[in-house]
């Protein structure tokens, strides 16, 4: 008696469009919570151009022993707290998606470490004003936190499933690390020009950045669409890129003999900052592109939904059972009369909803082949990343040093620099 009790819904045989429609909707609530998800990639993008501001005026300040951008500093650390604040209130829109309904143990690990890197900002805030720890120390500890920001945009890159929203993903991470590594090389190149010289080691890293800058672009290039590729190859032919050459110049190849005018560190901290702030420019309107596609693919999806729920509704009104899971998984020919009940109208609705799901399954079979080419440049990102670390570890060298002995290793072999990496990975089993 108890148990038919709790069986008051009324029994019937699933249908194809249940599931059909049931379809549609996961791609909705998919592209729903990436709309929710892409406003903050947008504030992580923003905090991380403020910290790159930030850490360059640092190293002038710190290379220079305190004389100089001591003003500038405050400031743009003013600035960065205010974006850290929008950052974690964007944070707090989504956090209880992200913690009750977790798609991503990476992402939310990913969050986790930037969070904790940017609760420490104060200690290193407060270590730089008193001069009490090094240029080298400020600088690596800004890319620390800045490298969690970036893998908190990758990692949410990979939960997208729309390949449109997908690729233009992968240009804007790509962009955005080809930043950061313009603006490592801007921090790296400000504390040369304060020092007045040039060591060979940080000459070495100069160039490491600058190479590995095109490799990020070069990705960029392949996702990015047309006109703002050719925003972005028009800087190249902007009057500053004459300036900035022999200063570029003179960081790749200055020995520690070869004394330099410390002015020309405000000289390269200003260039540096106008290339930067136009990929910025760059990666804002690229991510104003990203988030006015995502509102239309929201909008086309929940159009499409609600017109196949208004078309299963109709030809469901006919009044037929068709058994339309017969229609999918039987033997026979689909047109037979023998999968359909015996009228004219189940004839009719079985064919309307197998057209439906045919339709469907094409369009998600392209849907997956367009998304693999992105997932498999974020891949392809990963493993250079992990690679990298484990050399680093084994070796226990630096990470330019590491990126520099990946791409020897793919040129000697003739390989691609993301098959090298992935052969390292393999054997890490045996660098421990």
């Amino acid at each position: 008696m108890a148990s038919a009790s709790l069986n008051t819904k009324p029994h019937r045989r699933p249908r194809a469009s249940d599931y059909l429609i049931a379809s549609k909707r996961c791609e909705l609530g998919n592209l729903e919570r990436f709309l929710q998800m892409g406003k903050l990639i947008l504030s992580a993008g923003n905090l991380i151009h403020r910290l790159q501001r930030e850490r360059g005026a640092s190293n002038v300040f710190l290379g220079s022993g305190g004389t100089r951008f001591s003003g500038e500093l405050e400031a743009m650390i003013r600035d960065s707290d205010q974006q850290q604040a929008a950052f974690e209130r964007e944070l707090m829109e989504i956090q209880g998606e992200l913690t009750l309904h977790p798609t991503s143990t990476s992402l939310l690990n990913s969050i986790a470490a930037a969070l904790h890197g940017l609760e420490s900002m104060p200690d290193l805030r407060h270590g730089i004003r008193r001069l009490e720890i090094s240029a080298e120390t400020a600088i690596h500890a800004y890319i620390e936190r800045i490298r969690h920001l970036l893998t908190v945009v990758f990692d949410a890159a990979e939960t997208v499933v729309d390949p449109a929203i997908a690729g233009m993903l992968v240009a804007l991470v790509n962009l955005m690390q080809g930043k950061e590594l313009a603006g490592q090389e801007r921090a790296w190149g400000a504390l040369g020009f304060s020092r007045g010289r040039f060591d060979p080691a940080l000459s070495r890293r100069i160039t490491h950045l600058i190479d590995a800058q095109e490799q990020s672009f070069v990705v960029f290039g392949q996702f990015a669409v047309p006109d703002l590729l050719a925003l972005w190859k028009g800087h190249h032919l902007e009057p500053y890129w004459q300036e900035l050459q022999p200063l570029r110049g003179l960081a790749c190849s200055a020995g520690r003999y070869r004394p330099l005018d410390a002015k020309l560190a405000e000289q390269w901290f200003a260039l540096m900052t106008r290339r930067i702030d136009q990929l910025k420019d760059l990666e804002d309107r690229m991510e104003d592109h990203f988030h006015r596609r995502c509102i239309e693919r929201y909008t086309e999806a929940r159009n499409a939904l609600a017109h196949e729920e208004k078309l299963t509704e109709s030809l469901d009104e006919s009044g037929y059972a068709p058994q339309p899971v017969l229609v999918i998984c039987g033997t026979s020919h689909p047109d037979s009369a023998d999968n359909f009940p015996h009228s004219e109208a189940g004839r009719i609705l079985g064919r309307s909803i197998m057209d439906l799901v045919r339709q469907q399954a094409r369009r998600l079979d392209q849907v997956n082949q367009e998304l693999n080419r992105s997932r498999e440049a974020l891949e392809d990102r990963r493993a250079i990343g992990k690679a990298a670390e484990l050399l680093m570890q084994h070796q226990q060298v630096g990470e330019d040093e590491a990126h520099k002995q990946l791409r020897k290793l793919a040129m000697d072999q003739g390989r691609k620099l993301p098959e090298v990496a992935r052969s390292v990975i393999s054997m890490s089993g045996l660098l421990r």
